[in-house]
């Protein structure tokens, strides 16, 4: 079979990148970022948040091929903003609400366990 080793799609090379970043010449304020052995999970939970930021004018992703573990967020921000600056802000937002939801399904499981 010529599908690439289930490993591959989780451990990223030696001297790959996690994140790379290339900036769009032809328009204004916008780049693309490629974001190694992820996919649709992480770039769906990606735009959502950057679509929350008002200074962000477009943000998508697509996979090049299924066979590609990388996913490519574009995002377009306004003049107030940098792409960079509004992935970086999604990133941090998303890591806060993931702690909260850690933290009250902490609370709530030991409220449960007590009670048994």
């Amino acid at each position: 079979m010529n599908a690439p080793d289930r490993y591959e799609r989780f451990v990223v090379p030696e001297g790959v990148k996690k994140v790379s970043y290339d900036r769009d010449t032809k328009i204004i304020n916008a780049a693309t970022f490629t974001v190694e052995r992820e996919e649709h999970t992480i770039g769906n939970i990606l735009r959502m948040q950057l679509h929350r930021d008002d200074n962000v004018l477009f943000a998508g992703y697509k996979l090049p091929h299924p066979l590609q573990y990388k996913i490519l967020l574009r995002i377009q921000t306004t003049s107030q903003s940098s792409p960079m600056q509004a992935y970086n802000q999604a990133i941090n937002d998303l890591d806060k609400e993931l702690d909260h939801l850690k933290n009250q399904f902490e609370g709530e499981l030991a409220k449960h366990s007590r009670e048994y």
